[in-house]
């Protein structure tokens, strides 16, 4: 869940894998899977920073070392396309 502000400044708390799109127009409308548009305060930008650090937390949680399979992986790949 990412927390968001309605224009009123409460609080609006967001699952952002139901995000479908979101457009400003001049407010930023967020567009759920169901189709229900919500208005909030943050730019579209701040909205796409909030569900990627909310993924990112996801990955790091059930898979806290992929950082370092991951560099692993890519240094054999590289080493493995040179010879």
């Amino acid at each position: 869940m990412i927390e968001l502000a309605r224009l009123n400044g409460h609080a609006l708390y967001i699952n952002a894998d139901l995000i479908k799109y979101i457009e400003a127009s001049p407010d930023t409308v967020i567009t759920l899977v169901t189709n229900e548009k919500i208005i909030v305060r943050e730019s579209c930008q701040q909205v796409i920073d909030l569900a990627h650090q909310y993924k990112a937390s996801l990955l790091r949680s059930t898979w806290p070392t992929a950082a370092d399979a991951l560099a692993a992986k890519f240094a054999h790949n590289i080493e493995e396309t040179s010879r």
